[in-house]
């Protein structure tokens, strides 16, 4: 397991496209910090690049790497090895790569700029939203044989997770304004990881007025240590659950 791992890594950061990403990432962290004259307003510019770039390539580079992979797969799975152990291993070098990755493009700024925290907490949940990415890019890639299938379907969740999800919570409070509805916020809260990645910095640099009407009935009913303690929960959860379903897949499928 830990050669598969070791193999996917080297791999995968000696990719072209992961070392633009990693430039991408350090240059314009350090231009954003560079230019704000106040460390939390670099932040908070950072932190709504982080929540579209880091999932956008997780997700694509994952499933695109699943794919051409798969000769590599079909022999890793002719070897005495459990399937289990080798998706985890695939998993866990993907989700090691594109971390390490993140902590060089926007961790080192991160903690040169703004050595709290706040801080620390954005490059925590940087890393959180890259494994969840990549457990949805692998969870796809497992149901979906065909590669412009996969790539298509990983392009629309984050399009859904990015942009339409905030739209259908805007409907919904529209639709139903005249209903209590905070329960059903925090409810539908927990289904989007980059809604839940913003609150839990948002929370902590205490800007309620740009966390949304999700995020401020979220601080309303659970305080700051309660929602950053709920957000950390569900965001392992959107880690756990995905790499769980794709493994017992995986480990039936026919390939």
């Amino acid at each position: 397991m830990k050669k598969i791992i070791k193999h996917v890594v080297t791999d995968i950061l000696r990719n072209r496209i992961v070392l633009i990403y990693t430039l991408f990432l350090l240059v314009t962290s350090f231009s954003i910090f560079s230019l704000e004259d106040n460390n939390s307003k670099g932040l908070l510019s950072l932190l709504n690049i982080i929540l579209i770039v880091v999932p956008l390539v997780c997700i694509i580079f994952s499933t695109i790497y699943m794919y051409n992979s798969a000769e590599f797969i079909e022999l890793l799975v002719s070897q005495p090895l459990k399937r289990k152990s080798i998706w985890l291993s695939l998993f866990g070098g993907l989700a090691i790569s594109l971390s390490i990755a993140f902590l060089i493009g926007a961790g080192i700024p991160v903690v040169l700029y703004q050595p709290n925290a706040i801080g620390f907490t954005m490059i925590a949940t940087g890393i959180l939203l890259s494994l969840i990415f990549v457990a949805i890019a692998i969870f796809a890639t497992v149901y979906t044989r065909d590669k412009a299938k996969g790539i298509g379907a990983a392009i629309m969740l984050w399009l859904y997770f990015s942009l339409l999800f905030d739209g259908l919570v805007l409907f919904l409070l529209f639709q139903f304004a005249d209903y209590p509805m905070e329960k059903t916020m925090i409810a539908l809260s927990a289904l989007n990881p980059i809604d839940l990645s913003r609150i839990l910095i948002l929370l902590q640099l205490d800007v309620s007025a740009m966390m949304g009407y999700t995020g401020a009935v979220f601080k309303d009913f659970f305080g700051t240590p309660a929602g950053i303690t709920f957000s950390s929960l569900i965001l392992i959860l959107w880690i756990v659950l995905p790499v769980w379903f794709s493994a017992r897949k995986f480990n039936s499928k026919d390939l």
